[in-house]
């Protein structure tokens, strides 16, 4: 019953992420305003905003308009899904998978942010930081020192290595906000983990390169690839590897 409970209550956060990856960069608030068409702007009813639900059954068509709805709607409320039923599987009690649910859901806005805008708001990753030293002074593993060591050592090397590659190579290699957020990761995680997600993260880009690579996209030395999801898919089973070690 938990698990279900944290599945619908992650379709409905997944709801929310969406709106704000697609209002956001428009300058538009994700928080007032009735939900609308993205298309043509109707306001939309009940019926219409069941997550997942109303996309299959709508077949991604808008029925005011007609126009095609965003797929990051079905595709955050399905991940938001996943995220808060892991979550509450993996967590030995239920301040961890909260905190282990909000931790994800802020990973996730971040991550589709990233891939469609290549942006990492500073005010979302200050949200994740604060919540990761949160979580430290409420007590939850791994300590609050850890933490701060990992927030300081995860900021420190992104961005010696963003600076250091600009300086090899007269142009940026690395968005500014990486290392941001690999530092709002690691006052979540702690220190000891930051190794296992630079290298899983990293792993998953090289995949998701190779991928590309097989659909005949062409990738070069100044192809833009955002590593914000790679970082918070990797942290985000990093997270699940330490509760269920710790379970």
């Amino acid at each position: 019953m938990l698990i279900a409970a944290g599945a619908l209550l992650g379709v409905i956060f997944g709801s929310f992420i969406a709106t704000i990856v697609v209002r956001w960069p428009q300058g538009r608030s994700a928080a007032r305003g009735r939900s609308a068409c993205d298309g043509c702007g109707a306001p939309l009813g009940p019926a219409r905003l069941v997550p997942v639900l109303s996309y299959a059954i709508q077949r991604g068509r808008a029925a005011c308009c007609g126009g095609r709805i965003d797929s990051v709607h079905p595709l955050a409320e399905l991940l938001g899904g996943a995220i808060g039923a892991l979550a509450v599987a993996a967590a030995s009690d239920l301040p961890q998978a909260i905190a282990g649910a909000l931790f994800g859901w802020l990973l996730l806005t971040l991550a589709l942010l990233d891939l469609r805008h290549f942006w990492l708001p500073d005010r979302l990753t200050a949200a994740l930081a604060f919540a990761g030293l949160g979580a430290g002074v409420a007590g939850l593993p791994p300590d609050l020192a850890d933490r701060l060591v990992g927030g300081v050592a995860g900021f420190l090397l992104l961005e010696a290595v963003r600076r250091g590659y600009r300086r090899l190579r007269g142009r940026e290699g690395m968005g500014g906000g990486d290392p941001k957020l690999f530092g709002a990761i690691g006052l979540w995680l702690g220190w000891r983990m930051l190794p296992i997600v630079l290298l899983g993260a990293a792993l998953a880009g090289l995949a998701a390169a190779l991928l590309l690579l097989l659909a005949g996209r062409r990738l070069g030395t100044t192809s833009r690839l955002p590593f914000g999801p790679f970082l918070a898919l990797a942290a985000w089973g990093a997270w699940l590897v330490q509760r269920w070690q710790a379970g």
